[in-house]
């Protein structure tokens, strides 16, 4: 009986450190050797880092990144490696190399380039053409990356024609809310449709705006699930698989028979051979088994902590600070923090004003000591003060207005930043999805910073995530019951609340996601049920304040489509529905 004991190894790499990349590639092909496993598959470009955008354009990375290839071929001996890189040959490839024995067998160059959402593979990259199936141990093994599983006739289906019985896909595929359904149920029909296991590797970690959420599977040839690793960590997933299963379930299905004169059109079919079948010695068996996929709040909370921890780590920093201003936006936003980096890494800076009132501040130290944080206070009204003074000639004979109120977040954004000149340390601002869209939000004000945390977390998503953090974290019930219940307001004038400028968040948010998300019409908003006049307003706001969102920080993607690198519009643009 043919088995195959393969091994996902899914970690997380950062762009760039090719050195960091290397070395744990070569101590996960160690791990994997120690279970006995037959082949380790690492995520896609995992020398490199996903993804490197214009380092591309570097050839000193390339031949870089190349070199470090060869290093882990050299460690491959007695074990099958499949490890994403860079590839130049006339041109350079998004790639994966195949080493065996210390060898290199073959090189795999992705087919289908994705070149939409967040993702820019036409600008950079070659499609390969060949299909190439590799007899190890006499055992047919397609490779393909990422993209290219997602098409039912493309390599898949040319690699099984050409005999392939496991097809091992690489990949760097990021998170958003919904999308792990999306790849299972995908995965699961190409498994099915083409008779083979289908084992998919995903990379783990945060990149930028990018997390990736790991969560490896193996399907079989019915199409079911039978391993899938851990999501959002780093994990090794090993599980034998009974190859021979594959040729008895293929004599009873004809459908693949009937595509051939198709998949011809598809890319070339090349068998490499490389060694029949030797029995070896009996192993004891093993599977990882199937880890429990998360409940989506929980996967959001989770891709939020983990691409804070990686964006603040990776960029080399130790420590950040918040304004807590005891709202909603500013208590998540601490929360996860702390979550991601530790109570002793976490700075909040209460900054009360004449609006503030008496219990702000006190939900404000409540959140800190439930927490564990350290909170400072450094009252804004002698700055305040002195700027309105400052101001007085030029604003004469003129009512006050938002300039008097945007004064008072400026000034806060001037603490913050100070802070984190002073002691190097980074700055995390606090502004939700809802926010960021109508422009409800003070350029270099509450907007500066660094990293912005729940910047595509839409407000009644925030309010969802604080109450699924005080239900299910450590310690629990962190976030005030009074931040909760509180009506929302910026504090920026006597007796204002956000519903003053926005309509409320319960009508506001799905007019946003029909509109940003979903790139759905005027008109198509009115026939939702929506008044005609509020989602003329609300688009109007959303236009209006491109020019504020290109000057955000960065922050994590977790919907189907964020500002910034999926949404992209020009900042001039007369364009008009209505």
């Amino acid at each position: 009986m043919r088995k195959l004991r393969l091994a996902m190894a899914q970690i997380n790499t950062t762009v760039g450190d090719l050195d960091g990349n290397t070395a744990k590639i070569l101590d996960y092909i160690q791990q994997a050797k120690a279970q006995q496993a037959d082949l380790v598959a690492f995520p896609e470009m995992a020398i490199t880092g996903y993804p490197p955008e214009d380092l591309l354009f570097q050839p000193s990375f390339i031949q870089a990144n190349i070199q470090k290839m060869h290093q882990v071929v050299a460690q491959s001996q007695g074990i099958t490696v499949v490890v994403g890189f860079v590839d130049s040959q006339d041109d350079i490839h998004n790639a994966a190399a195949i080493a065996h024995d210390g060898h290199l067998l073959g090189i795999y160059h992705k087919m289908y380039l994705p070149n939409y959402g967040v993702f820019d593979e036409d600008r950079y990259f070659k499609a390969g053409d060949q299909c190439p199936v590799f007899v190890i141990n006499g055992i047919h093994i397609g490779v393909n990356i990422c993209e290219d599983i997602w098409y039912a006739l493309g390599p898949t289906a040319v690699q099984r024609e050409a005999g392939a019985e496991v097809i091992v896909n690489i990949n760097a595929s990021p998170y958003y809310t919904g999308k792990r359904g999306f790849r299972e149920h995908m995965i699961s029909t190409r498994a099915s449709d083409n008779d083979v296991y289908v084992s998919y590797t995903n990379l783990v970690g945060g990149q930028d705006e990018l997390v990736f959420d790991g969560g490896s599977m193996v399907f079989d040839q019915k199409g079911e699930i039978v391993a899938r690793g851990k999501q959002f960590e780093e994990d090794l997933v090993v599980i034998d698989l009974d190859v021979d299963a594959i040729f008895n379930h293929r004599l009873r299905d004809s459908r693949p028979r009937k595509e051939r004169s198709v998949l011809e059109s598809m890319g070339v079919p090349q068998l490499v051979h490389h060694s029949d079948y030797t029995p070896g010695q009996p192993k004891t068996a093993i599977n990882s088994g199937i880890c429990d996929s998360l409940p989506t709040l929980q996967e959001i909370y989770s891709a939020l902590v983990v691409g804070t921890r990686d964006y603040v780590r990776k960029c080399g920093f130790q420590k950040v600070l918040i304004g807590l201003s005891g709202g909603i936006d500013s208590s998540l936003t601490a929360a996860i923090a702390v979550d991601a980096l530790g109570k002793d890494n976490v700075l909040g800076v209460a900054m009360p004003s004449r609006y503030s009132p008496d219990g702000s501040f006190l939900d404000a130290n409540t959140l800190a000591d439930n927490l564990g944080m350290e909170l400072i206070t450094v009252p804004i009204e002698e700055a305040f003060q002195a700027m309105l003074n400052m101001l007085s000639e030029p604003f004469k004979g003129k009512e006050p207005n938002v300039a008097e109120e945007n004064l008072q977040t400026r000034v806060r954004g001037n603490i913050l930043m100070a802070i984190s000149n002073k002691f190097g340390w980074m700055v995390l601002t606090t502004g939700n999805k809802s926010e960021m869209a109508t422009g409800y939000a003070t350029l270099y004000g509450d907007m500066a910073g660094g990293f912005a945390v729940i910047k595509d977390v839409p407000k009644v998503m925030v309010y969802e995530l604080s109450k699924h953090r005080n239900a299910h974290g450590e310690p629990k019930n962190v976030i005030p019951v009074s931040v909760i219940e509180k009506v929302p307001t910026a504090e920026l004038k006597p007796d204002q609340t956000d519903q003053d400028t926005l309509p409320p968040y319960e009508m506001l948010d799905p007019i946003l996601q029909a509109y940003v998300e979903e790139d759905r019409s005027f008109a198509d908003i009115v026939d939702m049920g929506f008044d005609a006049e509020t989602v003329q307003n609300v688009i109007t706001m959303v236009n209006r304040n491109e020019y504020k969102r290109r000057q955000a920080p960065p922050g994590v993607k977790i919907t189907p489509r964020a500002f910034g690198r999926d949404r992209r519009l020009p900042i001039v643009n007369r364009y008009k529905q209505f």
